[in-house]
């Protein structure tokens, strides 16, 4: 994913303005919103006002030193002090263009703020470094998936350190700050498509026999198969800044919508194991911990389950299904050593089904016990009570 995936290679034509006026050289990334006609006009008519006056400044400049150049010591010519119709042209002159962009400036302002009545809202929470969309009823995913033509609003906090959510093709950029909700809102105008059920495939095929791991890269498509537009994280947030990227995927229709968000909202046909690696792909798990024993800002889960674990503390603790439970709702109570408590809790996000799934998926990539095992009925049991509660 990133934001000059328009550019094919530098040239000099790339230096020029009128660069971006043509699509083979264009800086910015494809217009998708109602902001990016009205940011880009706005952003070119600064721009050439600013090269009207530079290039005859720049051109004077040169002029006159060159024309009224004198020896170091040559007596002075003129001793005219100032030139009050000139100064005050040029000095009034430009304010009329300060003052229109002021004003142009700010009405672009005033629209990204105000968000418009019947706006679909959605809430997006930032922690290091990750992306969580929720989409109602437990449903949480870290791409933001939304309807074309429809106005939609981001209610977006952060769980640790200052973050900004920035969308190229939109136009929109916005503080995520700890402590405090903000917002943003944007209509989009574009829908992104799908990639056919061959390509699919072979992805997912190519995919799972190079470890799993899906390349939105290379494949400028989503694991169900969607085009996208990119959403990075700029502001700078630590270790893996660079890595705290996810995508915007445009439905067309809000039956293709409520499909794509029907598929993730509860554990269907899939196996404990299968659903809990949805859960760590799609909760931010994996963005700390590996599964292939490398070292990430966590400890990895390879060979986790039923081993022992030496904590911070300096005691030791058997990584079995309490000991996972216990650390995903509440991690600062047993921190393994040399790693810091930076691990948000997940208490109220996650159902007792969700925590079998993922210790399930942890049992999949170890060598473990079974003596301290958690049944698939006390998890649905589990679940019985909580909704009855």
């Amino acid at each position: 994913m990133t934001f000059f995936n328009t550019v094919p290679a530098f040239s000099l034509a790339d230096l020029l303005v009128l660069g971006d006026q043509t699509e083979k050289f264009a800086w910015f990334p494809k217009a998708a919103s109602t902001f990016a006609a009205d940011s880009d006009w706005l952003y070119f008519f600064i721009s050439y006002v600013c090269l009207a006056f530079f290039v005859p400044i720049a051109i004077g400049m040169f002029y006159f030193a060159y024309r009224y150049h004198k020896p170091n010591g040559g007596k002075a010519e003129s001793k005219v002090a100032h030139n009050t119709p000139l100064e005050l042209a040029w000095s009034i002159g430009p304010s009329f263009f300060l003052v229109g962009m002021f004003m142009l400036g700010a009405k672009s302002y005033l629209d990204h703020r105000t968000v418009p009545d019947g706006a679909n809202e959605l809430e997006v929470t930032s922690q290091k470094w990750f992306w969580s969309v929720h989409y109602g009823r437990g449903t949480f995913h870290p791409e933001l998936h939304i309807l074309v033509d429809e106005p939609t609003k981001l209610s977006m906090r952060s769980t640790d350190v200052l973050h900004s959510l920035f969308i190229p093709a939109f136009r929109v950029k916005k503080d995520v700050v700890p402590g405090r909700y903000n917002y943003m809102w944007f209509k989009p105008t574009v829908f992104n498509e799908k990639v056919s059920d061959e390509e699919l495939a072979q992805a997912l095929k190519e995919t799972k026999e190079n470890g799993g791991e899906w390349d939105y890269d290379a494949r400028q498509f989503t694991p169900d198969g969607y085009r996208f537009f990119d959403l990075y994280c700029t502001e700078y947030c630590g270790t893996d800044h660079s890595k705290m990227q996810s995508v915007v995927v445009v439905h067309e229709t809000l039956e293709d919508l409520n499909a794509w968000i029907d598929q993730y909202s509860k554990r269907t046909t899939q196996t404990p194991v299968q659903y809990g690696e949805s859960l760590y792909n799609n909760r931010g798990c994996k963005g700390c911990h590996s599964i292939d024993g490398s070292r990430r800002t966590g400890p990895s889960f390879k060979e986790s389950f039923g081993n022992q674990r030496p904590l911070a503390s300096g005691k030791s603790v058997t990584a079995d299904a309490n000991y996972i439970r216990e650390s995903i709702l509440n991690p600062k109570a047993k921190v393994v050593q040399s790693y810091a408590p930076a691990m948000p809790s997940f208490k109220g996000q996650l159902t007792e089904d969700d925590l079998f799934c993922l210790t399930e998926f942890l049992k999949s990539v170890s060598d473990y016990t079974p003596d301290e095992t958690v049944s698939e009925s006390n998890s649905e049991a589990a679940n019985k009570q909580e909704n009855e509660q």
